[in-house]
């Protein structure tokens, strides 16, 4: 099984500083423009048969312009969601960091300002990964499409890092990560590739 895993394109978010999370952003002209181009390299390079999305407006539009493209329907998904930052989604940063400052050494399995654990964050990456994995399509590439903050829990799962591990996968707007899922392994063939972006 190929999995292609995708990140959202440019979110209104990106422009103002704020905390994105669960906040519902759209996707700025510039990340529709990305979204397209991504979906054009997409269509161009690999056999999607399947699509998956996160139900948040910046990944589920960029979703829609690969559906276009590939002429496969999205499936939503709400695992796919990005972290449940609680009470800091939409709120500018410098605010954030005043009346909710960072909480040091907090268990993996508890959380503050409604936000969900790390652990919470963790066994939603694993579940989600586990039933698309279950749902191998021979024919064809599976593609989903989500947030920065889940695509690193992704890779802490297929890594079988712990939940606390201090490591982070980095993937810019559009950015397409490319997995090999075998029976017994999984083998990175290429992480956030965004030449498709390439002046946008």
């Amino acid at each position: 099984m190929r999995l292609l895993v995708i990140r959202h394109g440019e979110s209104e978010a990106d422009l103002m500083d704020v905390h994105e999370g669960r906040a519902d952003f759209e996707l700025t002209p510039r990340g529709r423009r990305q979204a397209e181009a991504m979906a054009g390299f997409v269509k161009s390079h690999f056999h999607v048969t399947r699509l998956y999305a996160s139900t948040l407006k910046r990944a589920a539009q960029t979703a829609r312009y690969l559906s276009d493209a590939v002429n496969v329907p999205v499936r939503f998904d709400e695992r796919l969601m990005e972290f449940n930052n609680g009470l800091l989604a939409g709120m500018p940063r410098d605010e954030a960091a005043r009346k909710y400052p960072p909480v040091p050494d907090l268990p993996i399995d508890q959380a503050v300002y409604g936000q969900e654990s790390r652990l919470d964050f963790r066994r939603r990456a694993e579940a989600v990964f586990a039933s698309i994995r279950a749902e191998d399509d021979a024919d064809g590439d599976t593609a989903l499409v989500t947030h920065g903050g889940m695509i690193n829990q992704l890779y802490h799962t297929i890594l079988k890092l712990p939940v606390a591990a201090d490591c982070f996968f980095c993937t810019g707007d559009t950015g397409i990560h490319v997995w090999e899922i075998r029976a017994d392994s999984v083998m990175i063939v290429k992480s956030n590739l965004c030449e498709h972006t390439d002046g946008i």
